[in-house]
């Protein structure tokens, strides 16, 4: 994978529902070959839900994408999800409570709606 597709993969875990999912299954199934990937996106996932940058950012596009991704996830309890997948593989604690400049990046997430 590209630094942008696990960039993308990593922004679908943070604010697509039927991804995470997808993951917690893997996960409840053990069938994860590549589990300390995993666990490092679902870090970067988490971050992206943190406080938003004052600087570092790509663009004012890109931030206020962010901060809507992160409005519309706040619905489907996207962080205490991730938290708690976090949890059961074992992964230590972020320190850092706000988003690094170098993530903030005008991703558009696949199309989610309910059938």
């Amino acid at each position: 994978m590209t630094s942008r597709e696990k960039l993308q993969y990593c922004y679908e875990l943070a604010f697509c529902p039927p991804r995470l999912n997808e993951v917690w299954y893997q996960l409840k199934q053990k069938h994860v070959p590549n589990r300390e990937e995993i666990g490092e996106a679902l870090d970067t996932a988490l971050l992206l839900h943190g406080a938003l940058p004052s600087d570092g950012y790509a663009s004012q596009r890109a931030l206020n994408r962010l901060a809507l991704y992160q409005a519309k996830a706040r619905a489907y309890h996207s962080v205490h999800f991730i938290r708690n997948l976090r949890k059961s593989m074992g992964r230590p604690a972020l320190p850092q409570t706000e988003v690094p400049g170098n993530l903030v990046r005008d991703i558009g997430l696949p199309r989610f709606s309910h059938k």
